[in-house]
């Protein structure tokens, strides 16, 4: 009577939230409330009202769940499991035949996880279940503790694992990846390694992701959680593969999983996203509207919303504008750049307003794809109106060049060399140059301007050396004296910074 009521409430305890409704139901009791309830209530069924058509009950609830499962070594662990685990240190008879007994109920060393689901993760499609999550048993008071789990892989599994294709360099489409999660039934439950983990396939140790540095001061580094992918380790072939895990026993509880999976990449997700989540351009169009929509409590009417089409992640011009469907803002990001990122280091969060954002939510806005092709590359800001329309916002420097173009007045042009153009003729230019030659080279003392009449009534001036100059200069020392006296009494004539007089105009 003992055994037979500790192995109905074990089996009470496995069931899941559809078998304990069935069950409280069938016995005319409540089946609303949260998991946790229903199994207390469940348990209390069992201990105050045990009968054989109780106890039918739940064993048929039992095996519908796990057709295999016989008696009460079935109900710790089902006998489709393959998982021992154990410390280093016992051996698998030990672990296999001994029970802690509390208050009556028995409690096994290695159970697996009370309804432990692990969240999905977009890049990676989860093939068959090699392990079910698992709870890591402390076996002592040590802090770093020692768990082992074992599993075999059938042939056409192998199979899949060798002729899968190699999706980037040392990894493959087809894995086994290890999974670590807390020992949580409720909900489902984020990868999340215990501290000092290490794990061990076979006797080597395989690579876990280490800590991300941080750039804020005073924030520790996080390590990203992720699956651990084992293959590279494993016995493709019926030998048995072992798995040792060292994890540090600080108080919390963890489940281990093992999968086969297929892993994408963000090339991968991004096709997926094209041909499954594209906004269609009216519906975009209807949301503007609505939102812009004249609401008579409100007493500011907006009558414009703006968007810029520069991405926030990479801060460049948006390629395939991406958003969240639960999100309330308009403004996208670049769904090729998000994709690659969460591939790196996933986080999933909505890089406008730091939502969540799964993949499952994402969508291609169909409107805005369609702007950015008829938009120029200059153009980084757009307006949607009330009627569903847009239009482009231009920089302000764009805007302060037009107002100077437009306030800029247009005159004709006048060529001065005409001299009916503007009423004046050119003026005759000359110049007076005076210097003293160099050794071996001939001074030049005067420059004359002789104006000619060129083709199509412009004037050409014609600077040339005055053979005068050069009877003067070589004239003789009285001739130099004259010279000395006049500028003595005239004064200095002003020079430009060309050398030039300053006095001289050669064009009104």
């Amino acid at each position: 009577m003992a055994a037979e009521l500790v192995e109905a409430m074990n089996m009470v305890k496995s069931f899941r939230v559809s078998d304990l409704q069935t069950l409280l139901a069938s016995m005319g009791r409540s089946k609303s409330g949260l998991k946790q309830d229903l199994v207390g209530r469940a348990l209390r069924l069992v201990q105050t009202e045990y009968s054989p058509e109780l106890l039918k009950n739940v064993r048929q609830l039992y095996e519908s769940r796990f057709p295999k499962a016989t008696g009460w070594l079935a109900a710790r662990r089902p006998d489709g499991i393959p998982v021992a685990y154990s410390s280093l240190s016992s051996s698998p008879t030990t672990t296999s035949q001994s029970a802690d007994y509390l208050n009556g109920i028995s409690k096994p060393l290695l159970t697996p996880g009370a309804e432990v689901k692990l969240v999905p993760l977009p890049f990676y499609q989860t093939l068959e279940t090699l392990l079910p999550p698992t709870e890591l048993i402390a076996h002592n008071n040590e802090k770093l503790q020692d768990s082992q789990c074992i599993f075999d892989l059938t042939p056409n599994q192998a199979d899949q694992i060798r002729n899968a294709s190699e999706i980037r360099p040392g990894s493959r489409s087809i894995q086994v990846v290890l999974r670590i999660c807390y020992s949580d039934s409720i909900g489902v439950q984020e990868d999340q390694y215990p501290p000092n983990i290490a794990v061990k396939v076979n006797q080597s140790y395989c690579h876990v992701p280490g800590y991300y540095p941080s750039n804020k001061p005073g924030v520790e580094p996080r390590r990203p959680c992720r699956p651990i992918n084992i293959t590279p380790w494993l016995h493709l072939s019926s030998v048995t593969n072992r798995v040792t895990i060292t994890w540090g026993n600080f108080g919390k509880r963890y489940s281990v999983a093992v999968y086969l999976v297929r892993v994408f990449t963000a090339a991968d997700l991004f096709n997926q996203l094209k041909l499954c989540s594209v906004e269609n351009p009216d519906r975009c169009r209807e949301r503007i509207q609505d939102k812009l929509r004249f609401d008579p409590e409100s007493e500011i009417a907006t009558t414009g919303l703006r968007v810029s089409l520069i991405c926030p992640l990479v801060k460049m011009r948006l390629g395939v504008p991406c958003r969240v469907l639960t999100c309330a803002h308009l403004q996208c990001f670049d769904a090729v750049f998000f994709l690659q990122m969460n591939e790196k280091k996933p986080t999933w969060t909505c890089p406008v307003c730091d939502k969540p954002a799964p993949f499952e939510l994402l969508t291609i806005d169909g409107l805005l794809s369609e702007i950015l092709k008829e938009t120029n590359e200059d153009i980084e800001e757009i307006e949607y109106l009330t009627d569903g329309s847009w239009q482009p916002i231009r920089d302000e420097k764009d805007k302060e060049r037009e107002r100077e173009r437009s306030s800029t007045p247009e005159y004709s042009v006048v060529d001065i060399c005409i001299p009916e153009a503007n009423g004046h003729s050119p003026a005759h230019s000359s110049t007076s140059l005076t210097g003293r030659p160099g050794n071996g080279s001939m001074g030049m003392t005067g420059v004359t301007a002789a104006p000619t009449a060129a083709p199509g009534g412009g004037v050409v001036v014609d600077l040339t050396l005055d053979d005068s100059s050069e009877e003067e200069e070589g004239g003789g020392a009285g001739g130099e004296s004259e010279d000395t006296e006049d500028s003595a009494d005239s004064p200095t004539p002003k020079r430009g910074r060309y050398n030039y007089d300053k006095d001289l105009v050669t064009a009104y």
